[in-house]
């Protein structure tokens, strides 16, 4: 079927009273719909409310907002501290299982090269280890939550 062809249909659909034509041969497989751009009307009821007599309460004084508080700044990490990040986006957990005991709690010991948690990523579970050796001063991701890349997950003292 050429171009020309199917104009000639197309006209011909637009000018009948048909909304949907499907023609299939085995070289083309057409459908044409046709939309005509009426929206189906939505009939709303009116709703009268009658005016009632309602007294305005007396105007109350404001008091003067407090001064917000200054926002604390935020916490610089110690000279001698190192944070563990997330090397890839997935799910943190603390444990191999959820009845197996956490790698590492706050105030463990750790080593460069020990595990400190596991990352799920696409069904695969990415074991991450420590880079430092020091002391897990403190935790910043909660149990079966999702990470960013380059979250921070642990301080390590060193």
């Amino acid at each position: 079927m050429e171009t020309k062809d199917i104009q000639k249909l197309i006209d011909f659909i637009s000018q009948s009273g048909l909304d949907e034509v499907n023609i299939e041969t085995s070289e083309l497989k057409l459908n044409i719909k046709r939309y005509s751009g009426v929206v189906p009307a939505v009939q709303a009821q009116p709703v009268v409310v009658a005016p009632q007599q309602i007294a305005a309460p007396a105007p109350q004084p404001i008091a003067a907002a407090p001064a917000p508080a200054a926002a604390p700044a935020p916490a610089q990490p110690a000279a001698n501290t190192v944070t563990i990040k997330s090397p890839m986006i997935g799910t943190f957990y603390r444990s191999a299982g959820p009845d197996k005991p956490s790698f590492v709690e706050v105030g463990d010991e750790v080593s460069a090269g020990k595990t400190v948690c596991i990352i799920e990523a696409m069904k695969l579970f990415n074991e991450i280890e420590s880079e430092v050796s020091g002391r897990i001063v403190k935790v910043l991701v909660e149990n079966a939550t999702p990470v960013e890349f380059d979250q921070p997950l642990f301080v390590v003292e060193i």
